[in-house]
């Protein structure tokens, strides 16, 4: 009995009980993650009926769209995703292609004053960007608690503790056009 008594203290001294709170908090961040993407996985099929009543020569444009969101829906997310760097990144890549996809879909909203105009095509937009919002959010919520997990993985004495009991750290956000988006944008004003 004493022995597990200072067994116990032991452990909640050198970590162990941080780092199993740490790992928790990123779980919990990342099926809030999980959970607004698929809000967004499900709303995209109305948004792409709602734009194809209108738009009969964008196909190709809804088309991408159509296979992006399938491509998302058919990877196999699990909790162990946030343990697989490289699935990881192969999630993130499909959720991006999506998000390009959404992009090209919404410039086609654009060019159809009739479309713009639509009740029923403004509320699935006010939709996506809602989702876009909570997405981002979620994603910082994450980015947050991955951060103090793997502060806490890698900081001495706790990071004698992870070694032992396994606890390794965990794959961030990134993006993958980097130099692309660290370019100040070019504003233009057309002048007739």
């Amino acid at each position: 009995m004493l022995v597990l008594a200072a067994t116990a203290t032991m452990l909640s001294g050198c970590g162990y009980n941080t780092l199993q709170s740490g790992d928790e908090q990123v779980r919990a961040a990342w099926a809030e993650v999980l959970n607004q993407y698929q809000r967004r996985a499900d709303l995209i099929p109305n948004l792409v009926r709602t734009v194809e009543g209108y738009a009969q020569q964008e196909r190709e444009v809804l088309k991408q769209v159509t296979e992006a969101r399938s491509r998302v829906g058919s990877l196999q997310v699990t909790p162990e995703l946030i343990n697989d760097p490289a699935a990881f990144e192969k999630f993130q890549q499909a959720q991006g292609e999506l998000s390009g996809a959404l992009s090209r879909l919404l410039v086609v909203a654009e060019q159809y004053p009739n479309l713009k105009s639509d009740q029923n095509f403004r509320d699935l937009q006010a939709q996506l960007e809602g989702s876009e919002n909570r997405i981002a959010v979620a994603r910082n919520r994450y980015i947050a608690a991955v951060q103090a997990y793997n502060t806490t993985v890698r900081q001495f004495p706790s990071n004698l503790t992870a070694m032992v009991f396994g606890f390794a750290v965990k794959p961030g956000f990134t993006v993958q056009n980097e130099a692309e988006i660290s370019r100040p944008p070019e504003v233009k004003f057309q002048t007739q």
